[in-house]
């Protein structure tokens, strides 16, 4: 009997390190499995419809904001929008549009009801709620269209940055944009002969002087524009041309941004003015020192305005 305590405690001994350990390796194992899940890498690639996938930059952490581009780029132009967005504590997401950059380029319709609809398909699959939605030039009029169409769907607020809208060609009724419809067709008709051509047009309005940005951010907004379907190009093009979003105008019901640089050569002052008038409650901020691209141009006033409305 004196031997079998000491058998016995040994047992026990052995019965409790053995729960233990087992109780360690478990919690270890669901530590590992909890760090998996929180760093697991987010789609760069969202399938909107059979054989057709957007690329999206998804960053950060937090409110999310949705970037969208204008023609004939890609959500990498917002590459100087990222970084302060995520420190301010956002979650950023780019989508680029179908034809462009690194999202396919299927044959088939480049409107603003597709390129509205993708976006909408993108922000389903992501479950994004309570987001700003922002849009430059083209991307600006496709932002505000996709707001009206959808009744603001996963959207709390709406940004403009030099939109193109509600109309970019002149009207007899409508005489705020820079160009009539002959001059934008003839831009079309460029596409096929000289795309480059085209781009170096787009490219010395864009700006507001040779000297507004360095030579190396040129060249790199020329890499990414010629990542651009040619037929894309085309259509979307066209869509700029003859889509006319004065009806969107009333439809929008949430706080909005416009930010319009005064001597922007590819879309009017006025037009800015016109849909600050047109949109109940929404605020403009002129930029006297930039052209199109005021978001690369001033983007330290930029992005403090951004986020400034963000905050509110």
């Amino acid at each position: 009997m004196k031997k079998t305590k000491p058998i016995i405690a040994v047992a026990v001994l052995s019965a409790l390190m053995f729960v233990s350990c087992t109780k360690a390796s478990k919690s270890e194992n669901q530590s590992q499995d909890a760090a998996q899940t929180t760093t697991q890498a987010r789609a760069e690639y969202i399938e909107v419809e059979p054989n057709v996938r957007l690329h999206v930059t998804d960053l950060g952490e937090g409110k999310p904001v949705v970037l969208i581009h204008g023609y004939p780029v890609s959500d990498a132009s917002w590459e100087y929008q990222y970084l302060p967005l995520i420190k301010a504590g956002h979650r950023v997401i780019g989508i680029t549009l179908r034809g462009f950059g690194q999202s396919d380029k299927p044959y088939g319709k480049y409107n603003y009801d597709q390129f509205a609809s993708d976006i909408k398909t993108v922000l389903d699959k992501l479950d994004i709620k309570d987001a700003t939605l922002g849009g430059h030039s083209m991307g600006g009029a496709i932002a505000l269209h996709y707001v009206a169409k959808y009744n603001a769907a996963h959207v709390s607020k709406l940004a403009l940055f030099a939109a193109a809208a509600p109309v970019h060609t002149k009207k007899p009724d409508y005489p705020y944009p820079l160009f009539t419809k002959e001059e934008i067709t003839k831009w079309v008709d460029l596409v096929s002969v000289d795309r480059p051509g085209l781009l170096n047009t787009i490219g010395e309005r864009f700006v507001l002087s040779p000297t507004s940005v360095s030579p190396g951010i040129g060249a790199w907004l020329g890499g990414i524009e010629m990542q651009s379907s040619a037929y894309a190009m085309e259509q979307a093009l066209i869509a700029l041309r003859d889509e006319d979003l004065r009806g969107d105008l009333p439809k929008i019901k949430i706080p909005t941004l416009i930010m319009q640089a005064k001597q922007d050569r590819i879309v009017a002052y006025a037009l800015a003015e016109e849909m600050n008038k047109a949109i109940k409650g929404s605020t403009l901020i002129p930029f006297e020192n930039s052209g199109h691209a005021l978001f690369l141009e001033e983007k330290d006033k930029f992005n403090a305005e951004l986020l400034k409305f963000l905050k509110q």
